[in-house]
């Protein structure tokens, strides 16, 4: 039997060991900073988590050059802290739950907005506004215990060197313990898988040329740059 093509390589993520991280998959947190849930016209209450997903290659690494993707006028950054999973699990106690997270990462969920909001407003999925290529820049992987607090220091983003989102980690609506164990209990948790967990207010449009910068307190920047629109 002949195979009738071949796949890509996995995508491996620099971690601070030295290793390589490989993706599996990416599961996004909507909506987990109050600011950001009134900016985009909700309620910022304690309503259960929802995820969205994206494909594990939209993944790009620090210093990329992200096209400007095609059939939107409104691409926007979000800045995001990224769980990289190293232990598999299914409903994890919110007490141990950290214990499954390999490290962490400044990330980017990279949108197209106006087909978010379009698909919103349809009820329909957001995959076409935040599944799309080049989408989830990543950062460095720093190992859990190298320091980090998950749970403290600010996060902020600038473009072109004018801050656009500063908050605090601890202005989650939902701390990054209680993410994962929500999260396995709709599906087992592996290792390779990422969660985005959500971003602050602040959240705006960019133009080809623009350089964003993600800064989390103990993690290793991540800055990628706005390339001209994909053909």
């Amino acid at each position: 039997m002949t195979v009738l093509f071949s796949l890509p390589p996995p995508v491996l993520v620099p971690t601070s060991t030295g290793d390589q991280f490989p993706v599996r998959r990416i599961l996004c947190v909507g909506r987990n900073y109050a600011a950001h849930a009134r900016e985009m016209g909700r309620d910022p209450d304690r309503e259960p988590p929802f995820f969205f997903t994206a494909w594990a290659e939209t993944v790009v690494l620090n210093g990329a050059i992200v096209a400007y993707p095609p059939k939107t006028v409104d691409f926007q950054y979000e800045a995001e802290l990224v769980v990289a999973i190293g232990r598999a699990g299914r409903n994890i106690r919110s007490d141990v739950a950290l214990s499954h997270a390999w490290g962490y990462a400044c990330g980017l969920d990279m949108t197209r907005r106006d087909l978010q909001l379009e698909a919103r407003a349809n009820g329909r999925p957001w995959d076409t506004g935040k599944n799309v290529e080049q989408s989830s820049p990543l950062g460095l992987i720093r190992k859990a215990g190298e320091g980090f607090d998950p749970g403290r220091g600010a996060i902020r983003l600038s473009v072109n060197g004018t801050v656009k989102q500063d908050a605090q980690l601890s202005d989650m609506i939902w701390p990054v313990a209680d993410i994962i164990s929500y999260l396995s209990g709709l599906y087992r948790l592996e290792p390779g898988d990422l969660i985005y967990t959500g971003t602050p207010s602040g959240v705006g449009p960019v133009v080809e040329g623009d350089v964003i910068t993600v800064n989390i307190d103990g993690l290793d920047p991540l800055t990628v740059r706005i390339g001209p629109r994909a053909s």
